[in-house]
């Protein structure tokens, strides 16, 4: 059975790559708190997360998401079984992307000019879930030529994320990667909390 995760992939890299030839349907895809509230296009909370701003930004995300994804599907199918395993790994995808546009658009809802893209915020709460569900596994960050425990990875990264959110002005949306964060966190501990009391047990 071809795997949902390879079915997510493969939405992504159609649509964005029909996305990279328009404008037009870009526009009418990205994030845009303004028209959600004052126009009421609601279905751009959904409609972002599938388009990218070019080849660089899907692949990176894919490339993330397969790594991790496939972690965290295959341990929810050894655990829940395939039927439920793979609709919570669905569920996980698209309401962390939902979940990350949550800062983004509170603060942004009057400003027409604010405009956002690609599946970072989804892709965010399926790596924090298989941080979460496995804590000792080794992950590798840009500026560190090692790799480092999940359980030092996972807080590293969201301060790097909210120090960069606070004060670097790069046109990244750090906001939505930790609200994608902070869905995957707590999605994971409404499943098993026993899950979070052992990664704060191994941090500290």
């Amino acid at each position: 059975m071809l795997s949902i995760l390879f079915v997510v992939i493969g939405m992504n890299v159609l649509i964005s790559s029909q996305v990279f030839k328009s404008n037009a349907w870009r526009e009418k895809l990205i994030l845009s708190p303004y028209l959600i509230k004052h126009d009421g296009q609601w279905y751009r909370l959904f409609s972002h997360s599938w388009i990218h701003a070019d080849w660089q930004h899907l692949l990176f995300n894919m490339a993330s998401l397969y790594f991790l994804g496939d972690l965290i599907l295959n341990n929810w199918i050894d655990v829940y079984g395939d039927i439920k395993g793979t609709g919570l790994f669905l569920f996980l995808y698209f309401a962390g992307g939902v979940a990350a546009t949550i800062f983004p658009y509170l603060k942004n809802q009057d400003n027409s000019s604010y405009r956002a893209l690609g599946a970072s915020g989804a892709v965010s709460a399926v790596i924090f879930a298989a941080i979460l569900w496995n804590p000792t596994m080794k992950l590798g960050i840009l500026f560190i030529p090692f790799p480092i425990p999940a359980y030092i990875f996972g807080p590293l990264y969201l301060l790097i994320e909210y120090f960069a959110m606070r004060n670097i002005k790069t046109g990244v949306a750090h906001d939505a990667h930790l609200g994608g964060a902070l869905f995957g966190i707590l999605f994971v501990l409404f499943l098993n909390l026993d899950k979070g009391k052992d990664f704060v047990h191994l941090f500290f």
